[in-house]
């Protein structure tokens, strides 16, 4: 059984196919900035309603809740740190060391989880309900909802850890979960830096 001869033309043709369906680029972090600045407006939306709340609706004399700055202040010390480990697992993924990447995976993710830990922890000792006045459930929607994220964002800092034990799973040229998720996760840290300047110290 014989093959009929590809002309210059037929493989040009061929060769123009080919490059068509077979490079695209890649815009899956196109796709993951774009949701996280949908969910950007999302927390403005909160912010914006916080502060209007506050300017237009104060809480009667004696009802200001005073926050206490302590855990707060150590639970943003964990995100912040928890940045730089992240930003360090993706600095030895690009050398190579997946060893040591995963390591500082590990511990960005405790981290995390450390920092919902204290928030738990604040939660149970604040001196005011859900529903005790329109501050109150706008302080517990914010953090509720910033906590949220932060689950996620463990969750899957904890799967590319998992992932990334894999031989060849992740390579300096193809790592898109591991900076997926590292976006994620700054997102999550500077919209929290934000929630603390709002609630905390203003």
């Amino acid at each position: 059984m014989t093959t009929a001869p590809i002309t210059a033309s037929e493989g040009s043709t061929t060769a123009e196919s080919h490059l068509e369906h077979g490079h695209h680029p890649d815009l899956r972090m196109f796709g993951l900035a774009t949701f996280l600045v949908a969910d950007g407006m999302t927390f403005a939306g909160f912010f914006a309603a916080y502060l209007t709340f506050r300017a237009v609706n104060p809480l009667p004399a004696g009802a200001t809740y005073e926050l206490e700055l302590l855990m707060p202040t150590i639970n943003t010390a964990l995100l912040v740190v928890s940045s730089f480990t992240f930003h360090r697992a993706s600095k030895e993924l690009m050398a190579s060391r997946m060893g040591a990447c995963r390591g500082w995976l590990l511990i960005s993710a405790l981290l995390g989880i450390a920092f919902l830990g204290g928030q738990m922890l604040e939660y149970f000792t604040l001196p005011f309900g859900l529903t005790d006045n329109l501050f109150a459930s706008t302080f517990y929607a914010l953090t509720g909802f910033h906590g949220l994220h932060v689950t996620l964002g463990a969750l899957m800092i904890l799967i590319v850890w998992w992932q990334a034990r894999q031989p060849g799973r992740f390579t300096p040229q193809e790592h898109f979960g591991i900076a997926a998720v590292e976006l994620y996760w700054h997102f999550v840290d500077v919209i929290w830096l934000v929630l603390f300047a709002l609630l905390y110290l203003l």
